[in-house]
């Protein structure tokens, strides 16, 4: 019997939500199967790290078996569907990924993130990598999978991001450069060199993730007016017109030769566990030592004290010895006051032995810092980050005992999305998000909406045996076989593809009067656990 799916919205509403309708109780066989009014014969997809089956941290030979096309290929196979190729990971002997350029690890592509048992907590798996980017090694070849980690919309358009040349510039792709079928070649080109009767088109997530991940660092275009592509950096959101017109010459080239196919929608990447794991208020009584709170509020209280004279104590607040407590953050929104911070420091010499250098050092990183509140959002790799020694000692053991990153000195504004960055990323992928649709129409393409399913992720995906699957983050043991997000906190791992997998098909099997076969999300892997990283 076909298993039966549903989707769970958030717990205090599902008393009023109307269930969707159950998948039917048809028996399989080849007879009940058909490819309605699309043609799978040929299936290629585009897309960036989510469509190459990128997870905890890299792609590796054999998490790239559970990529979403791949998933999505076997299913059509039982209505016409055939081959289907992805670039080879057969390098990938440990089985760890990560890149190396001519024999040395590639900077930023390290080896993929395990659960470390004898820790309990993930970690990047110690190996050694030898998926080897040089000449000797490229493939040259178009692949029906045609997902490129890292892509942004303009770069499948782009002539050059394949080439090894332009790698040390800069100006092209390592995961494009394995297997670009020449130094010219574009993504779409050489996807479509494979004459598709049928796609998938995920791209776009990229477009504000870098932002994102970056803590807002970046540049927003469509405030900047950016119109040339060449000129961003990689943490900057897009601009709408150069992402409609790059998506809109994608759409009209995929379907140029009378394929058919399926879009899907960008999500809220705010609402993934990347930027939900960490609280905004960590800081337990426990965590930092009640033994040591009386020291740091006569350091805060100080700090308080000079912010409250010009107004701006309302910025940072006393340690709690009953609650958890904030972390202290960088806030590059907030007006800088550094110089009333620097005089209270100067008259509090007494209390606070510190050096003219030392005193100067401490007012600049305080000058903008707040604690932050329950709308800020602190990214997964702050949790590194809190409660760390400054790299510098103050050559006193007192002053060097409250002086920590998160707690008495602000967490840099790197590691933090604060309200207003966030909705720069909303408004953003809403505009995305609207071109994609719009697109979709155009052409008459079927939609899967990933922004809305991510977001039902977040309160849980259920299946037909009351298994909940959420997007949280690996917590342990408890939740191992729950999660539907990798290691990276950023994308999804084998039980999350497979529920991307599904939405899909759904989608198509409604769209194209179609009957696909669905899949069973649950009898995909979660996180990968090893007894110990050695």
């Amino acid at each position: 019997m076909k298993r039966k799916y549903l989707y769970i919205l958030p717990i205090l509403a599902i008393l009023g939500v109307a269930c969707e309708p159950s998948i039917g109780d048809d028996k399989i066989n080849s007879e009940t199967y058909y490819a309605g009014k699309a043609d799978f014969s040929t299936y290629v997809a585009v897309g960036n790290s989510l469509t190459a089956g990128y997870m905890d941290n890299t792609v590796y030979r054999s998490g790239q078996k559970n990529s979403f096309p791949n998933i999505l290929a076997q299913q059509f196979k039982e209505v016409g569907g055939g081959e289907f190729t992805q670039p080879s990971y057969a390098d990938d002997v440990n089985d760890v990924g990560g890149l190396l350029l001519n024999g040395q690890p590639l900077p930023g592509f390290g080896t993929k993130m395990i659960v470390n048992m004898s820790t309990g907590g993930p970690e990047n798996i110690k190996g050694t990598p030898t998926i080897d980017i040089s000449a000797s090694t490229l493939q040259k070849k178009a692949y029906n999978n045609a997902g490129v980690p890292g892509a942004k919309v303009f770069h499948l358009l782009a002539p050059g991001y394949g080439s090894l040349a332009a790698l040390a510039q800069g100006k092209a792709n390592p995961y494009f450069v394995r297997t670009a079928t020449s130094d010219e070649t574009t993504v779409l080109g050489d996807a479509m060199s494979l004459k598709p009767t049928f796609f998938t088109n995920w791209i776009g997530a990229n477009d504000v993730l870098g932002y994102a991940t970056s803590g807002g660092e970046g540049v927003d275009q469509n405030e900047a007016g950016g119109i040339d592509p060449s000129l961003y950096g990689s943490n900057d959101i897009t601009h709408a017109g150069v992402f409609k017109q790059a998506y809109e010459t994608i759409v009209n080239t995929l379907t140029s030769q009378g394929a058919n196919g399926v879009v899907a929608t960008i999500p809220y990447v705010t609402t993934i566990p990347f930027f939900t794991t960490v609280p905004y208020n960590p800081l337990t009584p426990e965590a930092v030592g009640v033994e040591n709170i009386d020291q740091l509020n006569q350091f805060i209280g100080l700090i308080k004290m000079s912010l409250s004279a010009v107004g701006q104590g309302d910025r940072i607040d006393l340690f709690s010895k009953t609650e958890a407590n904030p972390v202290l953050i960088q806030d590059k929104t907030l007006e800088d006051m550094s110089g009333v911070i620097k005089m209270g420091l100067q008259q509090a010499a007494a209390i606070l032995p510190l050096t003219a250098e030392q005193i100067e050092l401490l007012s600049q990183q305080l000058g903008r810092a707040r604690h932050a509140t329950g709308k800020d959002l602190l990214l997964l790799t702050s949790r590194t980050q809190i409660g760390a020694d400054l790299p510098i000692s103050t050559g006193n053991p007192v002053i060097d005992n409250i002086l920590k990153i998160g707690i008495t000195i602000p967490l840099s504004d790197a590691f933090v999305l604060n309200p207003i960055e966030q909705q720069k990323i909303k408004d953003a992928t809403d505009q995305f998000n609207a071109i994609i649709r719009g697109s979709a129409s155009e052409h008459n393409l079927a939609v899967a909406d990933m922004n809305e399913l991510l977001t039902k992720a977040v309160s849980g995906l259920r299946v037909e045996d009351g298994q909940i699957y959420t997007a949280d983050y690996f917590q342990g043991l408890g939740n191992l076989n729950t999660v539907l997000f990798s290691l990276d906190g950023v994308h999804l791992n084998a039980r999350g593809y497979a529920f991307i997998a599904l939405e899909i098909l759904k989608e198509i099997n409604k769209h194209y009067e179609a009957n696909i076969p669905l899949v069973n999300p649950a009898v995909y892997p979660g996180p990968t656990l090893l007894p110990k990283n050695d």
